[in-house]
Formats: structure tokens, C-alpha cells, sequence
């Protein structure tokens, strides 16, 4: 219970039942306030120890370091194999095709579960769908390790991917519970700091493992980590989802006092609602924020070409080292570790720009189109990375200089990546997590797509012409739409915010 300091708030009544009822806390919505409704239970006011907003920071830094360290393993997972698609062909009797459709595939499953799981978190909590996809991804993850044809592969690989995709919707909302917006780049930052070398670390590793050791010891190893990473979930993540942990205290309340009229504001917007109307009006969620929320339109398409992009570098980067530089498969993943540098270079940098700016600003101007500006130079960053990559590899200058274009390139690319992402928490509140998984439905299929015609597009415009296309492509996106979502990004949120 929390404390009762708040009495004064509550309408005096005779009945017991009321003076029970002081005890609930005072109301953080503006939908419905204790005046006007005694039985509506909300966090209270200035704090409230159950609150995840309020809680120590040791408790939301362990949150955090724990979606961290997972999303590192399930973002590993899905570019590891990339080096030994080959040595996997041969043993499995795979075509060229059916090889890089066991890689991509995993990107596929990716598309459509953010989409499902992350709405079923805002129902059930963020702490049941962690530990189920945990479980679900180790399953088939070990699957992987063990297929015995090439049918077993793809198909296991598919239904891992589609685990691991948790983490793209439940991340977002997650630090959204957990972190005010004023913390929001410092807990980006640190977030992010592992799971970004996960996707180049992969490819390293890969390679390694490639020439000394059976490929299926990618997917045991990985197993392996993610079965520690369950254990260590379970006893120290804790549920952060604020309406569920309210519609617990209600519950609890009314247990306790026999008042059926206790409800918290998430009870009053479903309505009664039968249960499959909630879950129907969840799972659609995403989608109808795709279909009709400009500012999840263009965050996805803004996100989406970068993600892109970057599954284009990572499919390529490799074969580049190896076909115009003559480097064995091993050395030549080591190539991914200036992508890794340059996302971690801008994240720790990015970050707590992001929050200095944020706090430099008058508190009616601390809005979420405050983020905006700080894409604007990203934008100039990151397609001078491109072309420089494109240049020096196309005339074959030194390695190191097509590792300083890439570090340059994805630099510029997690730079306006982050108030992209902030934008978003900042803007959906309750729903972030269905907000990501419409936003990380449109990158993961780019992501899927685009390396599709990377080779082809290297192979008939070289690297200097196709980095070019691409440079030129980035800029007709990234200048006018942030541009747009600056200028009237607050007019669309006051028209969408009762819309999902």
C-alpha cells in the first residue's frame, strides 16, 4: 500500500470502503483525476516505490544491462553464419540461394514479430514475453547447432529469428518505462552499447570458428550464452510495465476491500471489453499505427533505409576483403570491427549530447521534436562515410582508409539514429512497444530486401557508383522528412493521440 498522505485528495465519505481507498495513490493522467473519481487507482505522487519511474537507479540500470546483453546475442546470431555459408553449403547440399536465404531468413522472421510480441507486452508485461522468447530463441537456436538437412536449417533458423525479434519491440518500451525523458540518451548510450557489437561481432567470430572448429559451434556457443542469459532474466528482471503493475494494485485492492468499482485508466479505456476484443485491438495496434500515424511513418522509413543500408555493408564488407584485397576469410571479418567502432563512437557521443541539449531548453520547449535537430548533421556525416567507403574501395586504396569511409558512414547513421528512436518513446508513451515493432516491421524488411541486390547492384556499378546511388538516395529521404516531423510533428501528435 502506499501512503496515506494523500487523503486530503479524496472526496470524505462515511462508507469504509472510501477510507480504505485514501490509501491509493494520487493520479498521474489528466484523463481522470481523484476528485472526480475516488476509485481510480494511479502511482503516487511525487513518488511511489512501485512506480518504474521512481525506481532506484541501481534496479533500472540492471533492467537495461539485461535487455542489453540479450539483444547482443540475438543480434549476433543473425550475421555469425555470414562467414561459413560456403563450408555450410557443401555439407548440407545447399545452392548459393538456398545458403544466403539460410542467412537472411532469420532478418525475415524479424519483420513479423515485433508486430505480434509487442503488443502482447503491453498486455501480459514485459517480464513474461522476456523470459518466453528467451526460452523459445534457445530452442530453436540449438535446433541450428544440430540440423541434419538444409530443410531443419532454414526452417529453425526462421523460427529463432522470430524469437529474438522480442527485443526489437520490448527494448524501446522497456526504457521508456523505466527512463524520464531528460535520461533518455544516457540510457540509449549505455543500451546500446552492447547489442551494437553484436552485428559485426558476429561476422568475427563467425570467421574464426569458420576455420578451426565445426560451423555448428556457432549455434551451440550462442546457445550456451543465451541459456546463462535466462538464468540471470529471471532473477533480475523485474516487470516495468506501469498499467499492468497498476491493474495489479487494483486488483489487489479490491481483494482486500470488496469494492468491485476500483479500476485503474487502462480498465476505463478498454471499456469492458471482452478479453479477445483487448487482445484483437493490441495485435492491430502496430499495424494501424503504420497504416495511419505519419510520425511512425516516416521514423520507419527514415530507420528503415538506414537499416538497409547497414545489412548491405554487413553482407558485403567481407567479400570486398577477400575478392579486391585478397584477404583470407578470417582477417577480412576483421574489417567489422570499424562498423562496431563507428555505431559505438556515436552512440556514446550521441547520447549524452542528446540529453544536454534536451536540458538546455526551457521546459515548454522540451518536446519531442526538441530531438529533431541533432539528425541534421548526421545526415552530412553519414553519406560523406558512404561515398568514401565507395571511392577508396573502388580504387582499391589502402584497407584502412575503406575502414575509416565505413566507421564514418555508420557514425553518421546510429547519430540520427538515436533521436529517431527517442522521438518515438517520447511520443507513444504506454504503446512504445507496439510504436518499435511498426517501426522495426519496415527496417527488417529492408534489411531483409536490400542485401538482396547488393551484389548485383556492386557488380554492374562497382563500389564507387553504387555507394553514389545509395548516398544520393539517402539524402532525398533524410533532409526533407525530419525537416517535416520538426515542423509539425506536435500538430500531429494532438490529432493522433487517441487514435490507437
Amino acid at each position: 500500500m502506499a501512503s496515506s498522505k494523500n487523503q486530503d485528495d479524496i472526496e470524505a465519505a462515511p462508507d469504509p470502503v472510501v477510507v480504505e481507498l485514501a490509501k491509493i495513490p494520487t493520479p498521474t493522467t489528466t484523463t481522470v483525476t481523484k476528485g472526480s473519481d475516488p476509485f481510480l487507482v494511479t502511482f503516487n505522487q511525487p513518488y511511489d516505490e512501485e512506480n518504474p519511474l521512481d525506481w532506484p537507479t541501481g534496479r533500472k540500470w540492471m533492467v537495461t544491462d539485461v535487455l542489453s546483453a540479450t539483444g547482443f546475442n540475438r543480434i549476433m546470431v543473425s550475421t555469425i553464419m555470414a562467414p561459413a555459408l560456403s563450408t555450410i553449403a557443401n555439407e548440407l547440399n545447399m545452392s548459393s540461394t538456398e545458403s544466403a536465404m539460410s542467412l537472411s531468413i532469420y532478418l525475415l522472421a524479424t519483420v513479423f514479430g515485433p508486430p505480434l510480441i509487442g503488443p502482447l507486452s503491453e498486455i501480459y508485461g514485459r517480464q513474461v514475453i522476456l523470459h518466453a522468447s528467451n526460452v523459445w530463441f534457445l530452442v530453436w537456436n540449438i535446433v541450428c547447432g544440430f540440423a541434419p538437412t538444409k530443410g531443419t536449417l532454414i526452417a529453425a533458423r526462421f523460427l529463432a529469428g522470430f524469437g529474438a525479434s522480442a527485443i526489437y519491440s520490448l527494448a524501446g518500451g522497456v526504457l521508456g518505462d523505466v527512463w524520464r525523458p531528460e535520461q533518455r540518451g544516457s540510457s540509449l548510450g549505455v543500451y546500446l552499447i552492447i547489442p551494437l557489437l553484436g552485428a559485426a561481432v558476429g561476422p568475427i567470430i563467425g570467421g574464426f570458428m569458420a576455420a578451426r572448429t565445426t560451423w555448428r559451434w556457432m549455434f551451440w556457443a550462442t546457445s550456451a550464452f543465451q541459456a546463462v542469459m535466462i538464468f540471470v532474466s529471471f532473477f533480475s528482471f523485474h516487470e516495468s510495465y506501469a498499467p499492468l503493475i497498476l491493474r495489479r494494485r487494483a486488483q489487489r485492492l479490491r481483494e482486500e476491500t470488496g469494492e468491485s468499482r476500483i479500476h485503474t485508466q487502462g480498465e476505463i479505456i478498454d471499456g469492458g471489453r471482452s478479453t479477445i476484443a483487448v487482445i484483437v485491438r493490441a495485435l492491430t495496434r502496430p499495424l494501424r499505427l503504420l497504416l495511419f500515424h505519419p510520425i511512425i511513418q516516416i521514423s520507419a522509413v527514415l530507420s528503415g533505409f538506414n537499416y538497409g543500408i547497414l545489412y548491405v555493408v554487413l553482407s558485403t564488407f567481407s567479400t570486398l576483403f577477400t575478392s579486391q584485397y585478397g584477404q583470407s576469410v578470417e582477417i577480412s571479418g576483421l574489417h567489422y570491427i570499424a562498423c562496431s567502432l563507428g555505431e559505438l563512437a556515436a552512440s556514446q557521443v550521441g547520447a549524452p549530447l542528446m540529453d544536454y541539449l534536451y536540458k538546455r531548453l526551457p521546459a515548454h520547449k522540451q518536446v519531442p521534436e526538441s530531438r529533431m535537430p541533432l539528425m541534421f548533421p548526421s545526415i552530412l556525416i553519414t553519406w560523406a562515410g558512404a561515398l568514401m567507403y565507395g571511392w577508396t574501395a573502388a580504387y582499391q586504396l589502402h584497407w584502412i582508409t575503406v575502414d575509416i569511409g565505413v566507421f564514418i558512414m555508420l557514425f553518421g547513421m546510429q547519430l540520427g539514429g538515436l533521436p529517431t528512436t527517442a522521438y518515438v518513446i517520447d511520443t507513444y508513451g504506454d504503446h512504445t512497444s507496439s510504436a518499435m515493432a511498426a517501426q522495426q516491421f519496415v527496417k527488417s524488411l529492408m534489411a531483409f530486401l536490400f542485401p538482396l541486390f547488393a551484389p548485383s547492384m556492386y557488380s554492374k556499378l562497382g563500389y564507387g557508383w553504387g555507394n553514389s546511388v545509395l548516398a544520393l538516395a539517402g539524402l532525398v529521404l533524410a533532409v526533407p522528412l525530419p525537416i517535416f516531423l520538426w515542423k509539425y510533428g506536435a500538430r500531429l501528435r494532438s490529432k493522433a493521440a487517441s487514435t490507437y
